[in-house]
């Protein structure tokens, strides 16, 4: 820890004036807006790749300071739930939650469970937000530091407040863009089970349904899958959906869909690109490759999305893994908001 701090303080030292005052005083976006106007001539390091292992801790640091805590913890999902936060740099570590890791010997979300982001999520709501889309948002920079309270963009707010990180960087001319996603496991499953909460009426329901989903997908019941979904949306009540916003749009049922695997913690790639097109959700899990697509219709299944599948060939990116590959084609109705398709078709490895 003490070479940490020294390094930290030479890094201090080494810097210019402007530098040294913004890193001692934790001047954020803040500084910009009208309340602090005293502060903004400052010079904003955030997305400088010199200072992105300022404020976490690095790989290094954990396997040389904190080696004698390591004993007992598997490494990789240390890496797994906590790393991966980066402003264009080398990626570090949430300090809070490798100090309680190593406190605990628990596995679980430290820093989220410091406080529900309610106002995060009532923003999600508000704006009806696709949620495939959140872990892999695109936007410049103009947009990234902006802080207008009132009109601030989603992504903006997500990476300012610690739920977004920098996945990649593009230079195309003389502009600069950013590809967005979310740091770590611990991030992306916690607010998902946030969203679950505010997005359905029975908070214990949804706790049950991800543990009857865990099994069901672990046995590949995919009857059991269907049954799990439609008697969810069966349940809930027709004022609550009156009432709700979120459900007023056609994205609600597959974000719902969506957020229960992805409050699993499972591996899953949203709008899937291929040269036939997008698919919506592909995840690998227990050596098996699941495919899915989403359709709304109006009353009765028409069996477009499980042919989608079939003719865009979506398929075939995977084929080389060798693991069973599952297809599943779900259908969503407008009149009766509910599962009424569910169709499945499984490719065995050649």
């Amino acid at each position: 820890m003490r070479d940490g701090l020294r390094n930290f303080y030479s890094v201090i030292k080494d810097s210019d004036a402007h530098i040294k005052f913004a890193m001692l005083t934790g001047v954020s976006k803040f500084s910009k807006v009208s309340l602090f106007s005293g502060l903004n001539n400052l010079y904003d390091i955030t997305l400088n790749a010199d200072y992105s292992a300022i404020c976490g801790y690095t790989d290094v640091d954990l396997d040389d300071v904190f080696a004698p805590e390591l004993p007992g913890l598997d490494r990789d999902e240390i890496r797994h739930w906590y790393n991966g936060y980066n402003w264009t740099g080398e990626s570090v570590y949430n300090p809070f939650d490798a100090l309680l890791l190593f406190r605990d010997r628990l596995f679980k979300p430290h820093w989220f469970e410091t406080g529900t982001p309610t106002f995060l999520i009532d923003l999600l709501t508000q704006r009806q937000t696709w949620l495939p889309a959140l872990g892999r948002l695109q936007t410049d920079a103009d947009l990234l530091s902006s802080f207008d309270v009132d009109h601030i963009p989603t992504g903006a707010l997500m990476f300012q407040a610690g739920y977004l990180t920098i996945d990649a960087v593009e230079q195309t001319g003389a502009s600069l863009y950013y590809r967005l996603c979310y740091p770590n496991a611990e991030v992306s499953q916690s607010l998902h089970i946030c969203l679950l909460r505010a997005w359905t009426p029975d908070a214990q329901q949804a706790v049950r349904g991800r543990m009857q989903l865990q099994r069901l997908l672990q046995a590949n019941d995919f009857a059991g899958m269907q049954q799990l979904f439609t008697a969810f949306f069966a349940s809930i009540p027709h004022q609550w959906l009156t009432n709700n916003p979120i459900a007023q749009y056609e994205g609600y049922y597959a974000s719902v869909f969506y957020s229960y695997f992805a409050a699993l913690g499972l591996d899953i790639t949203c709008e899937e690109s291929s040269n036939a097109g997008r698919l919506d959700m592909a995840i690998q899990f227990n050596g098996q490759i699941y495919l899915f697509e989403f359709k709304v219709v109006e009353i009765e299944p028409e069996g477009k999305a499980l042919q989608q599948i079939i003719t865009a060939g979506y398929a075939d990116t995977h084929r080389a893994s060798g693991q069973p590959i599952h297809l599943i084609g779900v259908e969503f109705s407008k009149t009766s908001r509910s599962v009424v398709g569910f169709e499945v078709q499984t490719l065995q490895p050649m």
